[in-house]
């Protein structure tokens, strides 16, 4: 009971955070999530023993010129499929049964554009329609914290089937499949608010968010395996470190927004 009320409360302040940011003004959003990025990157370098400080140098320098300097689309989807292919391969990697050491190049390319490259399209969400759109991207935030919550309480309840026991045994289908249903409702009710996407818009975009956040946790769990550790740090008491608390979100922000390019061009 004692580690359920140190998660809440953990939640609550890290949720607090960053409703701040996000309602305080743009700059403060993308500050944090810079700062979230060279944490995770942090906790990445650790787990897979990549030496040297190069890693977080090529960070900023990408966040900085996609951030701030880059306007032109077609450079930005150049990021974006280099981010995508990374994802991708490491989604071979999750379901791979040999055994893959990865090379001190492969260690930096992949912490630079799967964490990197995540944090980065994150924080240019909100920026898709030209202003900041503060309640699209709390939007996003929700639905992950939702699938997340019943998820969780959905397979304590009723799960039975392991949903990928060799990397995380405590979750299930029913767990996940629970998660996706209450996300659904989630984006159904955000639709109410948010006008920029339609119903359906919303539901498919909860579906890509979900489906690809439950595989960026389990690709975060293959890692932690491999390196035998239970948290990628100690930072967040309850939830161990700032990339297991962002674990599903950096994943999944390539590919909602892809999704929302792919909304721009056929409404």
């Amino acid at each position: 009971m004692k580690e359920i009320y140190k998660r809440a409360i953990t939640g609550i302040i890290y949720v607090v955070l960053l409703l701040s940011a996000v309602f305080l003004n743009s700059d403060a959003f993308d500050f944090l999530f810079m700062a979230f990025g060279l944490a995770c990157l942090f906790e990445y370098k650790r787990i897979v023993k990549l030496k040297g400080y190069y890693v977080f140098v090529a960070y900023l320098a990408l966040w900085w010129a996609y951030i701030y300097l880059i306007q032109k689309e077609w450079i930005i989807n150049i990021l974006l499929v280099a981010t995508l292919v990374t994802d991708i391969l490491l989604l071979y990697f999750l379901l791979s049964k040999k055994e893959k050491v990865f090379t001190p190049i492969e260690k930096f390319l992949c912490g630079l554009l799967f964490l990197g490259g995540g944090c980065i399209f994150l924080t240019m969400i909100p920026y898709r329609g030209g202003g900041f759109e503060k309640i699209l991207i709390m939007g996003i935030f929700i639905l992950i914290w939702v699938n997340d919550s019943f998820a969780y309480l959905v397979g304590r309840k009723l799960g039975r089937t392991k949903l990928f026991p060799s990397v995380s045994p405590k979750k299930t289908i029913e767990g996940a499949a629970g998660g996706l249903v209450f996300a659904l409702i989630a984006a159904y009710i955000i639709s109410i608010f948010e006008n920029n996407l339609s119903i359906l818009q919303w539901l498919i975009l909860a579906t890509v968010i979900v489906v690809t956040g439950n595989l960026g946790d389990l690709i975060e769990s293959k890692f932690k395996r491999k390196a035998k550790v239970k948290d990628s740090g100690a930072i967040l008491p309850g939830h161990g470190g700032i990339w297991d608390r962002l674990d599903s979100l950096v994943f999944a922000a390539p590919f909602a927004f892809l999704t929302l390019i792919i909304f721009s061009h056929v409404s």
